[in-house]
């Protein structure tokens, strides 16, 4: 199966990208590895193509580290808690806390683990629920729903 966009995302690792690719479909519903190809060359992993969620990713191996920069990052809609705490758990293993709902995973790829209702949060007409909201998502590392809820509704 192949999907086909105009915009595919590509995260480039040193040796790591079968690795990597395996780890986030194991990780994130609805994922799934679509093809691997070797290099001609060496007969090692160039490249694997998969899916994360819907959204169609590629790996590539390069030979060298280039790193990763939270200039970049993946978000997740997560429908509940446990969904929340499910993935933090999962991909902070080996990884880092960062704050607001963002991590670094063990390859340093960068995420956002986030309450799918947050964009109804931002888009309210009520801005000082927003406000609310915002200044107790700024104090959470992995966050929670209830209490930005409760924030939002100023309770």
């Amino acid at each position: 199966m192949r999907i086909e966009t105009k915009v595919t995302p590509w995260l480039t690792f040193s040796t790591q990208a079968k690795e990597a690719a395996e780890f986030y479909t194991s990780v994130i519903p609805d994922s799934q590895i679509l093809s691997i190809q070797n290099n001609p060359a060496t007969s090692g992993v160039i490249v694997v193509n998969f899916v994360l969620g819907g959204l169609p990713v590629c790996a590539l191996n390069a030979g060298q580290d280039f790193g990763f920069s939270n200039a970049f990052s993946f978000s997740v809609a997560c429908d509940n808690q446990d969904e929340i705490d499910t993935l933090w758990s999962k991909l902070t293993d080996g990884g880092k806390e960062i704050q607001c709902g963002w991590l670094n995973d063990r390859y340093g790829v960068a995420w956002q683990i986030v309450p799918a209702k947050v964009m109804d949060y931002w888009d309210a007409d009520d801005p000082a629920a927003t406000k609310r909201m915002f200044d107790a998502m700024m104090g959470m590392v992995k966050l929670n729903i209830a209490e930005l809820d409760a924030a939002f509704n100023g309770t």
